[in-house]
């Protein structure tokens, strides 16, 4: 690889599955692949490598893909694929009977534009993220504490960058804490899909809180998750389920999950049975 890239580590899984690997020393993400599967490094490899990303979240994913581009190495999300799967108004239009109502804007509107679009309250988060949860920047009753909101977004080092997104604020069945947390958790669970397969299920606010679903629960989520991968253009997505008060699943967020922490989803799962569906794959494909 070349002097541009010698941070990263090029593994292959079980010599099925290419991975490029960076550790961010963060224990919801990284994961000891050497010590769960079979892992080389070789020295020579094929012209063209399809891997996956696990270097954390690039300030700019296109143009790490388009680097990486040029070694041969091409990412299992495109720069398209990766925009589907992580900023709200790309997302969005696909899956919107499936998620709170929602509007994006480039700089934040005001209160009055606000109130023609939504009933207050409202939620307000980047078109990628929220600022860690803080209900100060993401929660608003009335114009009021909406300008505050808006004030301190502005002046936020997550949030300024993001064009601003307003949401329906629709209320969550809430979960009990372990842990004190910025915003209230609620009864939410992380999927991950690998070319529209389910790879993993798991409780997203597991470092805070102990919650399971039922088995009627965890496959009422899933059939609304499938959908949502059904309509995303994506081979590696995340889709983050909740339940409302009422007892519907609803889309929380979609993310790129080559950027994604595990939160209560076990690492070792996802990674096997990926690699249980491309050996199976590679099967079938040198039986034709």
């Amino acid at each position: 690889m070349g002097n541009n890239l010698e941070n990263y580590d090029l593994i292959q899984l079980e010599n099925t599955v290419w991975l490029l690997e960076k550790k961010t020393n963060s224990p919801v993400y990284d994961f000891p692949f050497d010590k769960s599967f079979a892992c080389r490094r070789p020295w020579e490899r094929p012209c063209d490598i399809q891997a996956i990303a696990r270097v954390g979240a690039p300030s700019q994913y296109s143009a790490l893909y388009s680097e990486l581009a040029t070694e041969n190495i091409f990412l299992i999300n495109s720069p398209e694929q990766h925009l589907n799967d992580s900023e709200l108004p790309f997302w969005y239009p696909h899956i919107q009977e499936l998620t709170p109502k929602s509007a994006w804007f480039d700089i934040p509107p005001e209160s009055n534009v606000v109130a023609e679009l939504f009933e207050w309250p409202v939620f307000v988060k980047g078109a990628r993220q929220t600022s860690r949860h803080d209900p100060k920047k993401s929660i608003a009753s009335n114009p009021v504490e909406y300008e505050k909101l808006i004030e301190a977004y502005r002046g936020d080092a997550i949030l300024e960058w993001q064009q601003c997104v307003v949401r329906e604020f629709v209320k969550l069945r809430p979960i009990t804490c372990d842990e004190h947390v910025k915003i209230q958790p609620s009864f939410e669970f992380r999927t991950f899909w690998w070319h529209k397969q389910l790879v993993g299920f798991g409780p997203y606010w597991s470092q805070f809180a102990n919650y399971q679903a039922s088995n009627a629960e965890r496959a009422d989520s899933i059939k609304v998750a499938q959908e949502t991968a059904t309509k995303i253009d994506c081979p590696f997505l995340v889709v983050d389920m909740a339940q409302t008060i009422a007892g519907q699943w609803i889309v929380i967020e979609c993310n790129d999950a080559q950027e994604s922490g595990y939160a209560g989803v076990s690492p070792f799962e996802i990674w096997n049975k990926i690699l249980q569906i491309e050996k199976t794959k590679q099967i079938k494909d040198n039986a034709k």
